[in-house]
């Protein structure tokens, strides 16, 4: 059955006849217990978990060949599964289907240290990798905060995070990637070459892709050397707007920051509560990371105290050790674990904007103001030194008074970035959860995005009902 994207029906296929091919295919891994397609949907959006109706275990590409040729002759929705820390319902199963779930694909096929690159399996972690090159003095960079999530799904969402500012996203990071197309047809999108001239460039078509054009599989990524110094501290602000300013102007000064973090006043309430942080309440903060040659961290910092502090900022102190500067990473990190603590039993939804770095004071000042106006509990949090921020709502979804300024609140944040020439999300995709604003931001580009959807899976059976 060939479905429309954007219509969330339950698709029609055969099921038991799909589960026994696969079951014949790949014995011992294809489940269908309840417990088991439960724990392959969800969302930290706010939406309903979507289980599909049965998982498959590919240990290998051609594994992965065989369950999309299966699933495409029972037209069965294929849905990619990483490690599940996806945050706008890219793992939902809308339509019913297949979840493929690619936890098990987890070798580290080569490591090029002369060439700083190496080539894995897609259901590798970020923790895996940098487990396995600790020795060889070089790192993976792109931290999005949780170290399970695989490098498949971080490509297929486009994933960032606190490093962005230094190393830049996935997008960045990515030499080229082994792809299974809706047929069960294998591409490879590039080479180890750090440039080419040839052809398309389809590497970064399916970067972001969120799994509806076909199955990362294998990915070849670029390293980076460990830098000689590392040096962190927090420096506190009077306002959100001031501690935005020496953001900014920290990043035009060209400082090697390798990140900075905004925690307004809310965030820092929580954070203090759940993890002793004992950081001073009376405004937001920055938490700031300089890395270089030992000299160079040293000069940069002193430079970045002294814009602080030209915005009416104060340094709080530096990290005393690798202990220390870990401890306020993790406390960063467990933002949104500690706002579910602080807010137990309410509903949460987590969302995220981006905007032209020039634009972030102005974005997060209406933000702010925004959320009073709308008598929500919506702390923020922010890489703000590439312009994006996070908003983690607190509700009563029960409410629906209340649910409806969680919406209302949602449109004016997107509308907010779009008017200062920014996006509805630059971290977490589209998925579902964000997929009613593509429209406003793609414009006319929406329907060539649709065109490439059509011609690479005309069934629109690769992840239906996300992105469109």
């Amino acid at each position: 059955m060939t479905s429309t994207p954007g219509n969330d029906a339950h698709q029609t296929f055969a099921l038991e006849a799909l589960i026994s091919d696969v079951a014949a295919a790949m014995p011992g891994r294809c489940l269908t217990g309840a417990a088991i397609c439960a724990q392959h949907a969800g969302t930290l959006t706010g939406l309903a978990p979507q289980p599909p109706d049965l998982v498959a275990f590919p240990e290998t590409e051609s594994d992965v060949q065989c369950i999309v040729k299966l699933a495409r002759a029972h037209g069965c929705p294929i849905i990619p599964f990483g490690a599940g820390t996806s945050l706008e319902g890219q793992v939902n199963a809308p339509r019913g289907g297949l979840s493929l779930d690619l936890s098990r694909m987890t070798r580290i096929l080569r490591v090029g240290a002369d060439d700083l690159d190496v080539t894995v399996e897609a259901g590798v972690t970020l923790d895996q990798l940098n487990a396995a090159l600790r020795d060889t003095g070089l790192f993976f960079p792109v931290d999005p905060g949780a170290g399970t999530a695989t490098l498949g799904g971080m490509a297929s969402t486009r994933a960032s995070g606190t490093t962005t500012v230094r190393y830049g996203t996935m997008r960045e990071n990515i030499l080229a990637m082994k792809v299974v197309l809706a047929d069960g047809t294998l591409i490879s999108t590039g080479t180890r070459a750090r440039k080419s001239a040839a052809g398309y460039d389809l590497t970064h078509l399916f970067i972001g892709a969120e799994g509806t054009l076909g199955v990362i599989v294998e990915l070849t990524l670029r390293l980076q050397p460990r830098p000689e110094a590392v040096l962190a501290g927090v420096a506190a602000f009077p306002t959100i707007g001031a501690a935005a300013h020496a953001t900014i102007a920290a990043v035009q000064s060209g400082l090697a920051l390798q990140r900075i973090e905004l925690i307004d006043t809310a965030m820092l309430r929580i954070v203090n509560a759940q993890s002793a942080a004992g950081l001073p309440e009376d405004g937001p903060v920055l938490f700031v990371e300089i890395a270089g040659t030992q000299q160079a961290a040293v000069e940069h910092l002193a430079q970045f105290i002294e814009i602080a502090e030209g915005e009416h900022g104060r340094w709080l102190g530096q990290a005393a050790g690798e202990d220390e500067r870990r401890a306020l990473w993790r406390a960063r990190h467990d933002a949104f674990w500690s706002v579910r603590a602080a807010f137990a039993g309410r509903d949460f939804l987590v969302t995220d904007v981006c905007v032209p770095v020039s634009r972030l004071a102005e974005c997060l000042e209406e933000t702010v103001a925004d959320l009073a106006a709308s008598r929500l509990d919506g702390p923020i949090v922010g890489h703000v030194g590439d312009g994006n921020f996070h908003t983690v709502l607190a509700f009563d979804g029960a409410d629906g008074a209340v649910r409806a300024r969680v919406d209302g609140f949602l449109d004016r944040l997107v509308e907010r970035a779009h008017r200062m020439e920014g996006t509805c999300t630059g971290e977490h995709g589209i998925g579902q959860g964000k997929a009613k604003y593509l429209a406003a931001e793609a414009g006319p580009a929406l329907a060539v995005m649709r065109q490439v959807k059509a011609a690479l899976d005309p069934d629109n059976l690769m992840n239906p009902g996300k992105m469109f």
